[in-house]
């Protein structure tokens, strides 16, 4: 099933309009990523250290009275998340408090005994990080997202040019900067679930730009009659149809986990659906324009020692 017909879209044309785009979004991520390695972002306890906990109760909680009886009994900096299904509430006490660590956990649930007495809970899950720890997981992490796109530079310089790897990690580096640009305007809270989606991403958008740098080199070798900028733009929109296809079955398959996946995932799910979001984009608008410009820049420095 052809999806598209023949298309005959200006991609290169636009390239101007796309690297304007870009450099907001990526300075706006620079930013999120700096915010982030100082600590200074809405850092998870992941990151940031703090206790979380999953509690579910034997009837519906409103937000509202579970705070209420965690305030009455001394626990005052505390962040309550509603899990609709099965009556759960999501309980993070960051580093910053009074309570000492080891010791949030069983307050919580004093209080809410307390404060609710006649609505009877389980904990599901309890989660204590230090805040050394958290400081240690927040470096490695971008030290870990650092060597991945290095990793992707090697490969993509190996398989096909250096001009196509760097055409590869301009891309790929834009669309991990635009997953933290979105979560840090946002406001939203970065953890290993956001990590996990980040590196998810990169993989995504690597190879979503592999199979358009694919079909240039192919028309490359083929010796095509035109400017490279017709050739390159001739095999982007051969590969447009692909391209989409594969986006919306993944964006999709995403949204669903975004609607219908609970509390727990939505964020993770979020930061998917604008990672294939841009993804999407930057194989096209990005990558490829990179590349062309290092192409015409090397043909103009073989023209001028000719």
């Amino acid at each position: 099933m052809e999806f598209l017909g023949k298309t005959n879209i200006d991609f290169i044309g636009k390239r101007k309009i796309s690297f304007v785009i870009s450099a907001i979004i990526s300075i706006i991520g620079i930013i999120g990523v700096i915010q982030v390695a100082r600590g200074a972002a809405n850092m998870g306890i992941d990151f940031s250290g703090g206790t979380s906990m999953q509690i579910k109760f034997s009837n519906p909680v409103p937000i509202a009275e579970a705070r209420a009886a965690l305030h009455q009994n001394g626990i005052a900096k505390v962040e309550l998340q509603e899990i609709k299904e099965g009556n759960k509430l999501l309980v993070k006490i960051d580093k910053n408090t009074s309570l000492a660590l080891g010791k949030a956990a069983e307050a919580v649930q004093v209080a809410l005994k307390k404060g609710l007495p006649n609505n009877a809970f389980i904990v599901e899950s309890s989660t204590e990080i230090g805040p050394s720890i958290g400081d240690k997981l927040r470096k490695d992490t971008l030290i870990a997202v650092l060597i991945s796109l290095l990793g992707i530079i090697l490969y993509i310089a190996w398989r096909f040019d250096l001009k196509f790897g760097i055409g590869a990690i301009a891309a790929t580096s834009h669309d991990v900067l635009a997953m933290f640009a979105v979560f840090f305007v946002m406001n939203k809270e970065i953890n290993l679930l956001f990590i996990t989606a980040v590196l998810t991403i990169a993989g995504y958008s690597l190879t979503d730009t592999v199979v358009v740098f694919d079909r240039i080199r192919e028309n490359l070798h083929k010796n095509l009659k035109g400017a490279l900028h017709t050739i390159f733009n001739s095999s982007i929109n051969e590969c447009l149809s692909r391209t989409i296809i594969t986006s919306l079955t993944t964006f999709m398959a995403a949204g669903a986990l975004f609607f219908f996946g609970g509390e727990v995932i939505h964020d993770f799910s979020l930061a998917l659906l604008v990672g294939i979001g841009v993804a999407t984009y930057s194989s096209v608008f990005v990558a490829s324009p990179i590349v062309l410009l290092l192409e015409n820049r090397a043909l103009n420095k073989q023209g001028t020692k000719a």
